[in-house]
């Protein structure tokens, strides 16, 4: 287990040190083919792009499409990114707030890539969040709506966050451990660990295994919330503006479509699917996917979901970016514990983010050209509150 934790905490290291030297970074220049070259980690967040791609929907854009690539880490993600080796990526919201203003990245938000999508899991042992207090969870990456989310969790139960344990933990306190998706599991199986929170379907994976038990969705905390998005070189937004339009296009056109066929998503996505995007199989994808009503009561019995007039969907698919979370998340991100130097979040301006960080421009094109907001289930318009209730 120490091998892991060094392992992750040397990701985190990593990725600290690429944002940190981002604007000594040559200036990157668009290859001349104009592929749409994604890259991406084997998690439902990711479905939108490898939708797109399985489904020709770039080529239907007049789009060439290379196979998308899978990366196992976000530092490797970000690297692959920042040198222009792939140019349409997920990332997890936060870490597009660090990357454009903790290192001054020239990249934007393009558009939501799902919502909602994960879950505090835990030992079959632990009943309730103060069952926590003296143990260690495993968060996937500081900057992570998983860890804001947690650590309203946590603070609500009377809980003290941990990032860097002397000793033995109080039986007040939790310590929080950045750790792979894929080795979430095994740890939590020995012990090593007393939970996890992360992006699907690892979950779900923890679920049909008997390795533990849904504690909370994260989508049942904050309403409707992004987790990971687009997110576009700006270089390649102002310059080749035909070509962003329909790259997001196709991301929108997928989202649209999967809506409307979640288990032949699963079936498209699945290790055994013609394109083998992840390492999932299918009934663990349709778990997350699938609409499932009977488990849905299970869960509010349960407690994992406690808003039984909230959105119900594990996951679900909107790609347009509510200013009202991204001036949500950065006021979050300022009272959420990270490791590295995060002083820049003490300049942020939530409302400055939200118009800076964020160009809606193509993806507003792409929702009206698909019938609008209420082709995915959204009647407000394009404002909205924000639903935050621990």
């Amino acid at each position: 287990m120490s091998t892991t934790l060094d392992r992750s905490r040397r990701d985190f290291l990593r990725l600290s040190a690429l944002l940190t030297a981002a604007t000594a970074l040559p200036a990157w220049a668009a290859p001349a083919d104009d592929a749409v070259r994604i890259g991406y980690l084997p998690i439902t967040d990711s479905s939108p792009l490898l939708i797109a791609h399985a489904r020709g929907l770039f080529a239907a854009e007049g789009l060439t499409a290379e196979p998308p690539r899978l990366f196992r880490s976000w530092a490797q993600l970000v690297e692959a990114f920042m040198s222009g080796q792939v140019n349409v990526v997920h990332l997890l919201s936060p870490i597009t707030v660090w990357a454009r203003y903790g290192s001054n990245f020239p990249a934007k938000v393009t558009a939501w890539n799902h919502m909602a999508g994960s879950a505090l899991t835990v030992a079959p042992t632990i009943e309730s969040v103060k069952d926590l207090g003296g143990q260690q969870v495993a968060i996937p990456f500081w900057y992570s709506i998983h860890n804001v989310v947690l650590q309203q969790i946590l603070r609500d139960a009377g809980l003290t966050v941990v990032t860097r344990p002397q000793g033995k933990p109080a039986p007040n306190e939790v310590v929080l451990t950045v750790m792979a998706p894929a080795d979430m599991g095994p740890a939590l199986a020995n012990g090593a660990i007393a939970g996890f929170i992360v992006a699907e379907p690892f979950n779900a994976a923890a679920e049909t295994q008997g390795i533990g038990k849904i504690l909370r969705f994260t989508g049942d905390v904050w309403n409707n919330h992004a987790c990971c998005v687009v997110f576009q070189h700006e270089k390649d937004l102002t310059e080749r503006p035909a070509w962003s339009q329909q790259v997001v296009n196709a991301i929108i056109k997928a989202q649209h479509w999967m809506r409307d066929h979640r288990a032949e998503t699963a079936a498209l996505l699945a290790r055994d699917g013609s394109g083998k995007y992840t390492p999932f199989p299918q009934p663990v994808l349709e778990r997350v996917l699938v609409p499932n009503a009977e488990r849905d009561r299970e869960y509010l019995a349960t407690g994992a979901n406690r808003h039984a007039d909230w959105n119900r969907e594990r996951i679900d698919f909107q790609p347009w970016p509510f200013p009202s979370y991204t001036e949500a998340l950065v006021r979050a991100l300022k009272d959420t514990q990270v490791e590295g130097d995060n002083g820049f979040l003490a300049t942020l301006d939530p409302a400055f983010v939200a118009r800076d960080l964020v160009d809606d421009r193509f993806v507003r094109n792409a929702i009206e050209s698909v019938g609008g907001l209420r082709a995915f289930g959204v009647t407000g318009g394009w404002e909205r509150s924000e639903r935050i209730a621990v």
